[in-house]
């Protein structure tokens, strides 16, 4: 039987066993520090969710309501979502998904946003099967190794 419920800290070595099979990496200590952020509250505006079958875990998902970031409304934020490749398929996370978004509509919130990477198409593809499509905000980046901060021709004038 497929539940999604919150997370417990007796889920956490199936999180980071779960994570690690995904990524090829292991992070124990990151996602302790995830879930003393996300887990302890798991109510309200912060949620770490996990799915279980049959008592095991074989997903989580993990988001929180952002306020007036980038100048919209009060919002919820998917910044991460996993399932172990064996039970994909079968509408894990999609439940969990969803079980997401109902807390978040609790919250007073009616957008739920998130960001892949471009070349993650797996993930891509199962945002847009539950209905996301790309929005307003348009994520920016740089790389700060080769960067060279650019104060135009008014530099000399300003820093001498």
């Amino acid at each position: 039987m497929l539940r999604v419920r919150t997370v417990r800290a007796s889920d956490m070595p199936a999180v980071v066993a779960l994570d690690a099979t995904v990524t090829g990496l292991h992070k124990a200590a990151y996602w302790q520090r995830v879930f003393k952020r996300y887990g302890n509250h798991g109510q309200g505006q912060r949620q770490f969710l996990v799915a279980t079958l049959d008592e095991q875990v074989c997903g989580f998902v993990i988001g929180e309501v952002r306020d007036w970031e980038f100048g919209a409304p009060p919002c919820g934020w998917v910044f991460a979502i996993d399932v172990m490749p064996s039970a994909r398929q079968l509408g894990v996370g999609a439940r969990m998904l969803a079980d997401l978004a109902a807390r978040f509509r609790r919250e007073g919130v009616d957008t739920l946003r998130t960001m892949t990477s471009s070349s993650n198409s797996l993930l891509q593809s199962f945002f847009r099967s539950q209905g996301m499509r790309a929005g307003h905000l348009l994520p920016l980046e740089m790389d700060l190794a080769s960067w060279e901060p650019d104060y135009g021709d008014a530099a000399g004038e300003l820093f001498a």
